[in-house]
């Protein structure tokens, strides 16, 4: 019998405890692999989801909230900004795009977001919509790929929004049925309608919703004294623009300008100090695991000691014997760490668009993450460890003393 061959009879025979050994590489691997999939989701989107627009300005207040709430829809935002701002900006030689923003209303869990239509030819290239056109009317309205598939709108559909963020919000539905809502609501009487859906770009704009910026200004019957803008995206004209819009933006009262770039790190930083405490857990979940497979070796060679000791007897060589019990544990942990694999990435194919919608985590289940191969090759290598004590055990044993064992 070959040894590969003696290897798999050992393993059927004791079934039930090389399952249990398996499952344990299985479970560790897969959540390695998640956690993985994720972080490098996490990096890869934040590291694109701001475009070209290095600056963004808006109320004082915390800088990742500023950049968080302009880029990713997340969080509530500091303040609104007079719309001069935006002019003045606009007309400044370090400058080289500009766009203000007004949001604060959302629908059915969406963010309803004020910005001018060019926004979308200065950060993608004039893309091609997947349906219709881009608005260019205050209640036209163009949804993100996302938004529109989970909300079911189609061109043509209307809707009437709500105010506030989507924080808090549940996703029962908002038609546009004026009778079922107070009459005091400006929101409920002000309808938008669908023109255009935009193809899938991979990051937060597929789940928001877009309009005219004067959208706000409308239901809210502001004055033109009274307009405001909730933030203002910048691409400056140069690195030195870059630095001269920060500091005089910095310089006027009730107003600061982030470099996105940097708020983006400071959030990664957070996430980074996050998933060392996941790792410090799957450290346990690994450590539990490989005593799973020393157990599961040590009562194999247990079982086996007379059999050890009639091969011994028969001529078989020590390295023969030392390669046949890390074989075993080594076939058990390729075996676990192969299943773990696939069965993270399936389960990231499950919940990738749930999680998207949800979280603005774009998962990319049919690729490997960074470490994943090195994740393999440590799990590979690990269960050769494990497997090392019981053998060199079996190894140094006379085979006399095995056989009468």
């Amino acid at each position: 019998m070959t040894a590969w061959g003696y290897i798999w009879r050992n393993i059927k025979h004791r079934a039930m405890l090389s399952t249990l050994t398996i499952v344990a590489v299985t479970v560790t691997v897969a959540i390695f692999s998640l956690l993985l999939m994720s972080k490098e989701s996490i990096e890869h989107g934040a590291q694109k989801g701001y475009g070209p627009f290095e600056v963004v300005i808006g109320a004082e207040g915390s800088e990742a909230q500023l950049v968080l709430h302009t880029f990713y829809r997340m969080g509530a935002p500091l303040g609104n900004i007079p719309y001069e701002l935006l002019q003045q900006v606009k007309g400044s030689e370090h400058v080289d795009q500009a766009f203000g923003i007004t949001t604060g209303d959302q629908y059915n869990g969406y963010s309803i977001v004020g910005i001018e239509a060019a926004y979308f030819g200065t950060r993608y290239n004039n893309r091609a919509l997947q349906q219709g056109r881009l608005y260019q009317a205050t209640g036209e309205v163009t949804l993100g790929y996302t938004a529109a598939k989970e909300l079911g709108l189609e061109v043509g559909d209307q809707f009437t929004g709500a105010h506030g963020t989507v924080a808090g919000f549940d996703h029962e539905e908002h038609h546009s049925d004026e009778s079922a809502h107070e009459p005091h609501d400006t929101h409920h009487s002000f309808i938008y309608t669908v023109v255009g859906i935009l193809p899938q770009l991979s990051n937060s704009d597929d789940r928001a919703i877009f309009t005219t910026m004067d959208y706000a200004w409308a239901v809210h019957d502001s004055t033109e004294e009274e307009r405001e803008v909730t933030t203002i995206i910048v691409k400056p004209s140069s690195l030195l623009g870059l630095q001269m819009i920060k500091q005089q933006m910095d310089a006027q009262s009730g107003v600061q300008a982030a470099y996105s770039s940097k708020a983006i790190a400071d959030v990664l930083n957070m996430v980074d100090t996050g998933s060392q405490l996941m790792m410090i857990m799957l450290g346990i979940c690994t450590l539990l695991a490989a005593t799973s497979l020393v157990l599961s070796l040590v009562a194999s060679i247990q079982e086996r000691k007379r059999d050890v000791g009639l091969m011994r007897l028969v001529g078989k060589s020590k390295r023969y014997i030392l390669m046949v019990t890390i074989g075993e544990g080594v076939l058990l942990t390729a075996i676990g760490a192969f299943i773990g694999l696939l069965a993270g990435h399936i389960t990231g194919a499950i919940i990738s668009q749930q999680l998207f919608v949800y979280a603005g985590i774009q998962l990319q289940p049919w690729s490997l993450a960074e470490y994943e191969l090195l994740m393999l090759i440590g799990a590979l290598m690990l269960g050769m460890l494990a497997s090392l004590g019981p053998a060199l055990k079996v190894y140094r044993t006379d085979p006399i003393t095995l056989f009468k064992a």
